[in-house]
């Protein structure tokens, strides 16, 4: 009988593009799963008022993303030819085409709420302002007096080029959320589990992920030999590690997440250039 792995004993990072991933989840009971047990850990989860800012800055662009296939399904006017037009068929149609126009208006009314009174009618915005708002030895908050000195040395980081850093970062963020995870670290005996799709933290490859070389010596070396530090692209492999519970369906929706973000990258990608040879052709006249 093959002896039951125990229980990761883990501090939980978690950065902005996977907190913005549950405006980007189809099924509402998904999500809704999804923030309960994020909340039920909020005493392990490693918190920095950066991402809390980073989050709040980019949740209107990525609500507004998120929704835009909304819009495609066409509602305009139905063209038939003639000899068609009293056909019941066509009737249907356009009754169908109502029914979408009135849904698309109900949506639109809806995500304008959202927009605009995030506190009252944003169930993920309500969920992460709690737990964000939570004070505990892990958030740095803008009220924790250590974070003057996670700063002092973000800065020195990232004057030195050391990761997590982009090539064309001109914010020390990445750097905070880095300096405060090693001191999370420092002060307590537990592991830690970073949740991110940033390939400044290190790479995936073949379903796997795995942590940049210099933040992995450099943690052994801060921290402990034993210690361990791990890097995952999926928060549902995450909450496994600490053995929360997660259902088929739940890691089904955030491949499917996963897998879309390119298509959208490409397809925003194909706009621009189509945008762009429409309105070249516009000037030379074609």
């Amino acid at each position: 009988m093959s002896k039951k792995k125990d229980k990761l004993d883990a501090l939980i990072f978690i950065d902005t593009n996977i907190y913005l991933d549950f405006y980007r989840i189809r099924k509402s009971d998904i999500s809704l799963k999804y923030l309960e047990k994020i909340e039920s850990l909020t005493d392990r989860l490693i918190l920095t008022s950066q991402v809390e800012m980073e989050f709040k800055k980019n949740r209107q662009k990525v609500i507004i993303e998120s929704i835009n296939e909304v819009g495609k399904i066409s509602a305009g006017n139905l063209s038939v030819p003639a000899i068609l037009f009293d056909a019941k068929p066509v009737e249907m149609i356009k009754k169908a085409q109502k029914g979408i126009t009135t849904q698309q208006k109900k949506i639109k009314e809806r995500i304008d709420k959202i927009l605009a009174y995030p506190i009252t009618q944003d169930k993920v915005y309500q969920t992460f302002q709690r737990i964000f708002r939570t004070e505990t030895d892990f958030n740095l908050s803008r009220k924790n007096k250590h974070r003057f000195s996670v700063r002092k040395l973000a800065l020195k980081r990232f004057g030195l080029g050391y990761p997590p850093r982009k090539k064309e970062d001109n914010s020390i963020g990445d750097s905070i959320n880095w300096e405060w995870i090693i001191h999370c670290a420092k002060s307590c005996d537990k592991d830690i589990i970073i949740v991110t799709r940033d390939g400044d933290y290190g790479v995936n490859y073949d379903d796997k992920s795995f942590l940049n070389d210099w933040l992995q010596i450099e943690f052994k070396e801060r921290i402990s030999q034993k210690r361990k530090i791990i890097l995952n692209d999926k928060l549902s492999r995450a909450l496994k590690l600490v053995e929360v519970t997660v259902t088929q369906e739940m890691i089904d929706e955030e491949r499917k997440i996963i897998e879309n973000q390119p298509k959208e990258i490409k397809l925003g990608i194909d706009k621009m250039f189509n945008d762009w040879l429409e309105e070249l052709n516009k000037q030379k006249g074609v």
